[in-house]
């Protein structure tokens, strides 16, 4: 009577290398219907192929070996599909960051001889909604949504006195983690959760425009303070974006148009 597969024939059926199969014997992922207690030999059956499978695709996802034993240990489809989603979702954000990286490369290695528009402006005090916070680099991005949704609910029917902004410290950029504040200028900012009326102050700063997703933003933040350097004295203080037209105005990133303010000394004309 035959034993099974040998460990050669289960891994020419499954493309799973003899020493991956022998690598996920010895963590438990999947084992040997049966041992030679004599020969040490391995041994499968058929009915293991669609485990090893599944295990060939998830690996092939780079899901880590530790889900993958949770996901083949569990018999609840939802949670399966759970733990399947979440990694998923985790490769999507991979390929958003990755994307983000070739396309501010192609901008970079993209000769563009037509110089950066940089305006200097006096950006005069005012009173706005915002909502404040202390802010890892890594997760501005989600901050930055629940904010606004929360700012967006809490001015409704208020008028408004232009398109919302933010301020970036330098902190948050050269250490990682900083103060973060992103606004509404409406009349009458009311107090509301994390909304509250802030006093923003004057301020002299050298302005450029970044058109499209910001997905290569740090490429225009580059020529912009290059453009400073070159050309004013720039001085410690938070970046001031303000988004012109936004996800909420226009779903096609192509539309968006944001305005980088880079805080800078300049001298009243006499």
């Amino acid at each position: 009577m035959s034993r099974g597969l040998t460990i050669g024939e289960f891994a020419q059926l499954t493309h799973l290398s003899v020493r991956t199969l022998r690598r996920y014997h010895e963590s438990g992922l999947i084992e040997p219907a049966s041992v030679d207690p004599v020969s040490g030999y391995r041994y499968y059956t058929s009915d293991q192929i669609p485990t090893a499978q599944v295990i060939h695709r998830l690996r092939q996802l780079d899901v880590p070996l530790s889900d993958v034993a949770k996901i083949l240990a569990t018999e609840d489809t939802e949670e399966r599909a759970d733990l399947v989603g979440g990694h998923l979702r985790r490769l999507e954000a991979q390929l958003d960051r990755t994307r983000a990286a070739v396309t501010s490369l192609h901008q970079l290695l993209r000769p563009d001889k037509d110089l950066l528009p940089v305006e200097l402006r006096s950006a005069p005090p005012r009173t706005v909604a915002a909502v404040k916070g202390f802010v890892d680099h890594g997760e501005v991005l989600s901050w930055y949504a629940e904010a606004m949704a929360e700012l967006d609910a809490a001015v409704t029917g208020l008028q408004s006195l232009g398109p919302p902004g933010g301020r970036y410290a330098n902190e948050l950029f050269t250490g990682g983690r900083g103060a973060v504040l992103v606004y509404r200028p409406v009349a009458d900012p009311p107090i509301r959760g994390r909304v509250t009326p802030v006093n923003l102050p004057a301020a002299e700063l050298a302005v450029a425009v970044h058109f499209g997703p910001h997905d290569d933003i740090d490429v225009t933040y580059g020529r912009l303070g290059t453009w400073v350097v070159e050309h004013a004295l720039a001085v410690d203080g938070p970046v001031h974006e303000t988004y012109l037209v936004g996800p909420r105005d226009d779903p096609d990133p192509r539309a968006w148009r944001t305005e980088i303010g880079w805080p800078v000394f300049r001298l009243a004309a006499g």
